[in-house]
């Protein structure tokens, strides 16, 4: 048998920064820095977002960020920073690893995903419950 997701997940955090919370704000604050939503729509209308994020649904990433893609989209640029989230960090993590496979070169996450930034007590968007 393969690996599990657990596995797939471990290993692409090692390739990729993993950032806290407070890495996450300070980097937003400073700019220059492109921050992914990848959850799904049903997700970001019950939970809201953090502001300013672009959403990007997993399934839809490598054809938004890939330049030679027919659905690439202007704010996906491979010499950016990039933070990428999710609900949790799992797909964020993957996400992120396939990004560089892209070829870019300045990728991390928002390590535990919305549901960290919301324990910390920080801002989110939209949220609906």
């Amino acid at each position: 048998m393969g690996n599990s997701v657990q596995d797939l997940v471990a290993n692409a955090r090692t390739t990729i920064q993993n950032l806290s919370v407070t890495e996450v704000a300070e980097a937003l604050a400073t700019g220059g820095v492109t921050l992914v939503d990848l959850r799904e729509p049903a997700e970001v209308t019950r939970d809201g977002a953090i502001e300013n994020a672009v959403f990007a649904p997993r399934g839809m990433l490598e054809f938004y960020a890939d330049p030679a893609s027919s659905y690439h989209r202007s704010e996906f640029d491979p010499e950016a920073r990039v933070i990428l989230y999710c609900a949790s960090g799992g797909r964020s993590a993957l996400a992120g690893r396939t990004l560089q496979e892209l070829g870019y070169t300045d990728v991390s996450h928002l390590d535990g995903g919305l549901k960290a930034w919301i324990a910390a007590g920080r801002p989110i968007s939209g949220a609906s419950a």
